[in-house]
């Protein structure tokens, strides 16, 4: 279970990145060289460093909250050698569990969406402050998914902070170099 959705959320971040690559072609353009830049900003070999860090730690991350989810809502099959064996965990009833990775389903759909727009509208637009509110509803939309994952192992959740955190200092240096250039 946990190998398939492995897969299926290694290519969802892998689409989103490859989005985003795209429209960051810019950031070797006049336009953005000329911008002024806060000075916290970090180098541009930085970003590409992180951000497969990140996405790598959202796709494993996003494949053991799905595996997680999905056992809670198959509870008492659980093999041990030749034979099945009923488990009763405490948690979410096998309904709620089930809901709850559907809701993060979409949830990572909607996070990986709003990542990957963030580039398009900042590098092919060239529109800070809608760049600003994109980086600003990644950063709740990626709290959200902590949150929604720390539901289902508090480990998960907390493995996805340094995203959350890296969101919050995205959309801090979006709104810097959109009100330095307004």
């Amino acid at each position: 279970m946990f190998w398939t959705n492995l897969l299926t959320t290694t290519v969802q971040t892998g689409a989103a990145a490859a989005a985003g690559t795209a429209a960051s072609a810019g950031a070797d353009g006049a336009w953005y060289r000329h911008l002024r830049k806060p000075g916290l900003q970090p180098p541009a070999a930085v970003f590409p460093v992180v951000w497969t860090v990140l996405y790598a730690d959202i796709a494993v991350t996003s494949a053991a909250v799905r595996t997680e989810l999905q056992r809670q809502s198959r509870p008492g099959l659980h093999r041990r050698g030749p034979r099945v064996r009923t488990v009763r965990r405490p948690g979410p009833t096998p309904s709620e569990a089930a809901r709850r990775e559907r809701g993060y389903r979409r949830a990572l759909a909607l996070n990986l969406a709003l990542n990957a727009s963030w580039s398009w509208v900042f590098f092919t637009k060239h529109d800070t402050a809608l760049a600003t509110a994109a980086a600003a509803a990644l950063t709740a939309g990626s709290a959200d998914l902590a949150r929604r994952a720390a539901q289902a192992r508090p480990a998960h959740g907390a493995a996805l902070l340094p995203y959350v955190a890296w969101c919050g200092f995205a959309t801090y240096l979006s709104a810097r170099i959109h009100r330095l250039n307004a």
